[in-house]
């Protein structure tokens, strides 16, 4: 009798690339877009109370302060060119919203405030984090 020998077969990888495709569409679809073109990752203070209405009909300029930079709208600057930005808007009605970091010190925050009263921009929100 002769003896029958096993041939080697490589695996089966079909079962496997599915799964990866699935896997990877899952990822996609469960991740978190981000929202606003933010510059700056900041810790806001949380509140438990606010108005989460939004005016998109309105243009809005968007500040974010941290302990070292501050952005406009998404582009880092230093607190000296905020004057040169500052002078450029027309409409002093505009609406400003304002993140800050919670460990930013307090005389930066009221540097800022000086900034905006400077040029009559009254019409700010501070940005908080909802519990």
């Amino acid at each position: 009798m002769k003896r029958r020998t096993r041939e080697s077969s490589p695996p089966d990888i079909t079962p496997l690339i599915d799964v990866v495709f699935l896997l990877l569409i899952f990822f996609m679809v469960s991740t978190i877009f981000k929202t606003d073109e933010l510059a700056l990752l900041l810790n806001l203070p949380t509140s438990e109370f606010g108005d989460t209405t939004e005016n998109p009909e309105f243009e809005i300029i968007t500040l974010e302060l941290s302990v070292d930079n501050v952005a406009i709208n998404g582009e880092k600057i230093t607190l000296d060119e905020l004057d040169s930005h500052f002078q450029k808007i027309s409409k002093k009605e505009i609406p400003i919203d304002i993140r800050i970091d919670k460990t930013v010190q307090y005389n930066r925050i009221i540097l800022l405030f000086d900034k905006l009263k400077k040029y009559a921009l009254s019409n700010i929100s501070l940005v908080t984090e909802r519990l």
